[in-house]
């Protein structure tokens, strides 16, 4: 399929879900997601990612309420395809839904969704909200397969699973590293010749950016935990700038 070339621009959507970890570890109000995500739009973020998980481990309902009313820049809304968040999703009508593979057990999530096996029902799943004026987003590994089911469910957007890149680099396997990065830069041009829109996301720090931001088909990365991280040395500003500066620079 013929496709138009993909912007210049590389836009940076930052996940504030471990400002709602901090929050909830001492069950205060405070530090607020909401204010982070505030901050952010200032320092350059282009979107805004939060994940409510089922378990409601950070980012809470009111948080997602709070956010849709206030945000000047895009919500993405990363969610399981399960019944309950597709109903969160269908009141609230965010700009984006990245649907994730979510277990309970789990520390974040640590792996791409595995589309082919259950194409049917995930093709339902998201027919209601495109319906709904939601951009739909699956989030996998860089597998061929996956991205291939992904276009014949209908999903717009595709974010490619960057965590094997990014951890490989920075325990110091930097063959391994290397390889996934090739991974990532063919699948990212595999799904453009889809016309699938594409993302990339999961354990990108300073280190580790700039290689797939220069990738010319990825429009999107959502970072998150490194910039929180990094926050508490430097602040939020400073962190989301310095990022979007190598994010630039990567692809200037």
């Amino acid at each position: 399929m013929a496709t138009n070339p993909p912007p210049r621009r590389l836009r940076l959507g930052v996940n504030i879900d471990h400002v709602a970890t901090v929050r909830n570890a001492r069950g205060s109000a405070y530090p607020d997601p909401v204010r982070a995500a505030k901050l952010a739009e200032a320092a350059g973020a282009d979107g805004i990612t939060a994940h409510l998980r089922e378990d409601r481990r950070h980012i809470s309902d009111s948080d997602i309420e709070r956010l849709v009313d206030v945000l000047d820049v895009p919500l993405n809304f990363e969610m399981a395809p399960t019944d309950e968040m597709q109903a969160i999703a269908m009141q609230h009508k965010p700009h984006a839904v990245c649907i994730v593979p979510e277990k309970r057990e789990e520390l974040t999530t640590e792996g791409g969704l595995d589309i082919a096996r259950d194409e049917n029902r995930l093709a339902h799943f998201i027919a209601p909200l495109r319906d709904a004026g939601c951009r739909v987003s699956m989030f996998v590994a860089a597998d061929r397969h996956q991205i291939e089911a992904a276009h014949r469910i209908g999903a717009q957007v595709v974010e490619l699973h960057a965590g094997a890149y990014c951890d490989s680099f920075s325990e110091g396997n930097l063959e391994e590293s290397a390889v996934e990065l090739e991974k990532l830069r063919d699948m990212a041009s595999f799904a453009h010749t889809l016309g699938l829109e594409v993302h990339a996301g999961h354990g990108f720090t300073f280190d580790t950016v700039k290689p797939v931001a220069a990738f010319p088909e990825v429009q999107e990365l959502n970072i998150g935990h490194f910039l929180i991280g990094e926050a508490i040395f430097v602040g939020l500003d400073a962190a989301i700038r310095e990022m979007r500066r190598l994010m630039d620079e990567a692809r200037a």
